[in-house]
């Protein structure tokens, strides 16, 4: 059975730290600590105290001074490494974690995860074609070098940068190293650490190389591992559950984030509040405990883009000017029905379409809605709503019509202010249905909100936000005042929903009526 060598970089409050070292050794894994020199000597004199006696604890044998995007903080972790080598021969996997993480699932689960996955995890991205990075310094990280820490020597820092550079003194990669990137939290095994450990030993080239790099937590050991390791025995990914904010900020978990984490497909997380003494009770209970089962969703990352993005997804109400192209006509009329269920839209759309000489499109900017050729514009969802207006253009060319009508999803309300800000006659139906909670919950599974396995918690916090977002794409719509339009409702009888669908297409109330009674309309 695997065991786990965790490997501790801390640097504060050593009560949460005796803790989390008794937790995990009690299951039969050890840990190795490295304190930070900067911290209290008074609280590493407390760990001692505390630890000292557990044979499954060891602490590095050298403590340096850490800091954020500096050496220091490899270093420290190769001294730590080292001492779980040496003192824990029996240790199979090497794990980081800090002081911040604790574990999501069961120390059960996670040794049986161990040993059902014969390999190493760590995060490891092609430096150059990848976009981890997503601002600030990139290929500067390597070609210049770093001597001076970025958050406490500033100025120096910036400007021994802008000497480099203007100076041209760069420098090149390691010939043979290819420079990877990802997370710094890693879970390894112990052939791979020795590997690593031994390649420090042979490469004094590579290590004088990483010593003045930028950040070398997220490129040293995700290069170094792929340098001894084979591809297929790496699986690009960490153990460790964590996200980042707007702001590249790690988030913070709180207590009501229990049922959330434990449905990640991860073995730890981090951030975990230092007021959330809740869920840190909760969840230091949990990796003794056995037989206990785990219903993986995996629906963290999403939901929390989901949540956040009100306001900034989907809110403008101006159509983009490089989406913006001349107009579809005047004498042409546009049809737009807008409905968030798209069957309940089709269902009405299919009707006219074989009663009314009518070309109909449904919803062909958000699905691969089958078209005509019509020169490579069709092909894509991107090359469709980039050029949203000459698409309709041909589409009224090549059905020789001046009447066409498309679905579109409320969600999509760029596309319907685009139409009606246009010359053409933009006419809109919306078609206001009701949302159970199980036709919510097939739309958060569908989106990617959800899974199979999502508990019933989860879900109990995110449907009303979902019906919110719903109602809100719903209100937005009235609230444009566009003049052409006009709503049918599912709790109105056809008889009632006539009317607006009679002055919508502009016919009689007869054949309204008719439509209205559509088999099976509203039906989910």
């Amino acid at each position: 059975m695997a065991r786990i060598a965790f490997i501790l970089l801390t640097h504060k409050d050593p009560e949460a730290i005796i803790r989390q070292a008794a937790r995990l050794t009690a299951a039969g894994d050890f840990v190795s600590i490295h304190f930070d020199a900067r911290a209290k000597p008074a609280d590493f004199q407390k760990i001692r105290d505390g630890l000292g006696s557990n044979p499954s604890v060891c602490f590095s044998k050298k403590r340096l001074k850490c800091g954020w995007g500096e050496w220091s903080l490899v270093a420290a972790t190769l001294e730590a490494v080292s001492a779980a080598v040496d003192a824990f021969p029996d240790a199979s996997h090497f794990y980081m974690l800090s002081g911040d993480c604790m574990q999501i699932k069961t120390s059960e689960y996670a040794h049986d995860f161990l040993d059902r996955n014969e390999c190493d995890f760590i995060e490891s991205f092609d430096f150059f074609s990848s976009d981890w990075i997503q601002t600030g310094f990139k290929e500067e990280r390597l070609i210049y070098r770093h001597w001076f820490n970025e958050r406490t020597q500033k100025w120096l820092f910036y400007q021994s940068y802008e000497w480099q550079k203007r100076f041209g003194f760069t420098r090149e990669v390691p010939d043979d190293i290819e420079m990877m990137i990802g997370s710094q939290w890693w879970c390894l095994r112990r052939d791979t650490v020795e590997k690593v450990l031994q390649f420090c030993k042979d490469r004094p080239d590579v290590m004088r190389f990483f010593r003045t790099t930028w950040i070398p937590d997220e490129t040293f050991f995700q290069t170094v591992v792929r340098h001894v390791v084979a591809d297929r025995e790496i699986k690009t990914r960490t153990l460790t559950f964590l996200m980042f904010t707007d702001y590249g900020m790690p988030l913070t978990f709180y207590n009501d984030h229990y049922d959330l984490l434990l449905a990640q497909d991860y073995l730890f997380a981090r951030k975990i509040s230092p007021e959330a003494k809740e869920l840190k009770a909760r969840l230091g209970r949990l990796w003794g405990e056995t037989g206990v089962h785990f219903p993986i969703s995996d629906e963290g990352r999403s939901l929390f883009k989901f949540l956040t993005g009100k306001g900034r997804e989907g809110h403008r109400f101006a159509p983009r000017f490089w989406e913006t192209e001349s107009s579809l006509g005047r004498e042409r009329v546009l049809y737009v029905v807008v409905c968030k269920k798209w069957h309940v839209a089709k269902r009405l759309v299919e009707r006219i379409h074989q009663n009314m000489e009518l070309k109909t499109a449904n919803y062909l900017f958000h699905e691969d809605e089958p078209l005509p050729e019509l020169g490579g514009i069709e092909r894509t969802m991107g090359k469709r709503n980039r050029h949203r207006r000459a698409l309709l253009r041909m589409l009224f060319d090549y059905h020789q019509t001046d009447s066409l009508l498309i679905c579109v999803d409320p969600a999509g309300f760029d596309i319907i202010q685009d139409f009606t800000s246009d010359k053409v006659e933009t006419r809109i139906l919306e078609i206001d249905t009701e949302f159970s909670d199980d036709y919510l919950i097939g739309h958060a599974q569908r989106v990617g909100l959800a899974g199979a396995e999502t508990p019933a918690e989860v879900y109990e916090r995110i449907l009303p936000t979902i019906r919110y977002d719903m109602r809100f794409e719903s209100e937005r719509l009235r609230d444009a005042q566009f003049p052409l339009l006009w709503r049918v409702r599912e709790v109105h009888s056809p008889q009632e929903n006539a009317e607006p669908l009679s002055e919508f297409l502009k016919v009689d109330k007869n054949f309204a009526e008719f439509l209205a009674e559509t088999p099976h309309f509203f039906a989910d």
